[in-house]
């Protein structure tokens, strides 16, 4: 079966820094990944890299059979598809930011309905509708007349999932959404993020939250200086890890956590 999306060789660097060193990645339909690591191990560069937001230096990413923003010349070599192209190909990914993003001159339903109207040319009527539903989804229908700077960070950030659900993407990324909010406020957008992938929406979630990604994914990755370190079930990497940075990444965590350690204790 061909994969949602699937990364291949991906570098980038930023003058002489190499940030990624070399990525391969593949998330199959349906599959929930979680990236973990310390802060600057390439986590949030990659998501970039993997929407072509940040177009990466060396290698390619495939959405289902389509090559993401390259063309193969009659030659062989590979040249940049034009922008409305890559527009295209970019609707077909849904994307979480960590700060939200709304237009604050717009109210939420408006937010959300500006994306199925602008690139897919939907009637007002019909993705006013599709707004409210998806707005229903994330528990805030009635907070659809709301402008951004009414709402609180959790509810932005919801707005900000309804969002890109409602341009019914292929898959979604998570660039730590939860890390700018207060921590009363984690719950709620991590409540949302566990009944998208309860439903089996493919999503790629790079997050701090290790709780979230014990109880949700599929698969944990573990970066660390640019490099995919380890990678398997939830059980495997976070209570039996190979790697020894691993290890100790996933102790310190556990150090300030004991209901995850509780989570994520083989069972007798």
């Amino acid at each position: 079966m061909t994969a949602a999306l699937r990364a291949q060789g991906i570098r980038k660097t930023f003058g002489a820094n190499e940030v990624l060193c070399g990525i391969d990645l593949s998330v199959a339909r349906g599959e929930i990944i979680c990236i973990v690591g310390p802060s600057g191990s390439g986590k949030s560069t990659l998501v970039r890299c993997l929407n072509w937001l940040s177009p990466p230096s060396q290698g390619n990413v495939w959405l289902g059979d389509t090559l993401l923003g390259q063309t193969r010349r009659p030659d062989g070599s590979l040249a940049p598809v034009p922008a409305r192209t890559l527009r295209r190909q970019r609707a077909r990914i849904g994307m979480v930011f960590q700060h939200f993003n709304l237009w604050p001159h717009m109210t939420a339903i408006e937010n959300v309905m500006e994306g199925p109207r602008a690139v897919h040319g939907l009637p007002k009527i019909a993705a006013r509708d599709l707004a409210m539903t998806t707005l229903s989804r994330v528990g805030l229908a009635e907070r659809g007349d709301h402008y951004p700077g009414q709402l609180s960070g959790g509810q932005q950030q919801r707005v900000a999932i309804a969002r890109a659900l409602a341009m019914q993407p292929e898959i979604l990324l998570f660039d730590e959404a939860t890390s700018a909010l207060d921590p009363e406020l984690v719950g709620e957008v991590l409540d949302v993020m566990a009944d998208l992938a309860a439903r089996r929406t493919t999503m790629i979630v790079v997050t701090h939250e290790l709780g979230f990604a014990a109880a949700a994914a599929d698969r944990i990755v573990m970066m660390d200086a640019g490099r995919i370190i380890e990678s398997g079930p939830p059980r495997q990497v976070l209570a039996e890890p190979e790697s020894a940075r691993t290890r100790k990444f996933v102790a310190r965590t556990l150090s300030r956590n004991a209901a995850l350690t509780a989570l994520i204790t083989p069972r007798v």
